[in-house]
């Protein structure tokens, strides 16, 4: 029963820690305000996750949901993955969060890095000429994607935010295309 109990802490401390992250920022969401949204102790927070880096890399799990790039035409992959990175930013606050706080907080970098590292590198030395150099253009691929979410979901810059996605992708998809299949 205890372990239970246990385990819907953790989750409420979760629910409550994405959402304070997601509104307030890394830098500006803390520990007690955190509990207060779980309605629990602050050190309950402190007993299960250590420190609010350690709470907020448990919080920043994500999934980008890749699609599987062997199911998608080579010639059609830039788009696909611009309009899926623009779909799952606009669904989940929690990527804008960790975007939010990888600007200034290291450890919010890393799990940035962890991320991308592990669920975007994959599909691009799937269907990139030489998966030798798969790093490069997933950093390339990332930089694009990173950089219209920063001026879409962070900034908010009005131009950006008043395109509509299927825009957005269609102007980004062809630059994702050339980092992932063009000839080095």
């Amino acid at each position: 029963m205890a372990e239970r109990r246990s385990d819907a802490t953790r989750a409420a401390i979760l629910v409550a820690a994405r959402e304070r992250f997601a509104s307030d920022g890394y830098e500006r969401a803390t520990i007690r305000s955190i509990a207060a949204d779980a309605a629990i102790d602050p050190s309950m927070v402190m007993r299960y996750y250590g420190n609010k880096e350690k709470l907020f890399a448990a919080a920043a799990e994500f999934d980008l949901q890749l699609p599987e790039a062997s199911a998608i035409r080579a010639e059609e992959i830039g788009s696909v993955l611009a309009r899926h990175f623009l779909r799952r930013w606009e669904g989940d606050d929690t990527l804008t969060a960790l975007l939010r706080a990888a600007a200034t907080n290291e450890a919010a970098a890393d799990r940035m890095r962890d991320v991308f590292g592990a669920q975007l590198l994959p599909v691009v030395a799937a269907v990139c000429p030489d998966p030798a150099d798969a790093p490069r253009r997933a950093g390339l691929v990332a930089s694009q994607m990173l950089g219209l979410a920063l001026c879409r979901f962070v900034l908010r810059l009005p131009p950006m935010v008043a395109m509509p996605a299927e825009e957005a992708a269609a102007w980004v998809g062809p630059t994702i295309q050339r980092y992932l299949t063009s000839p080095s």
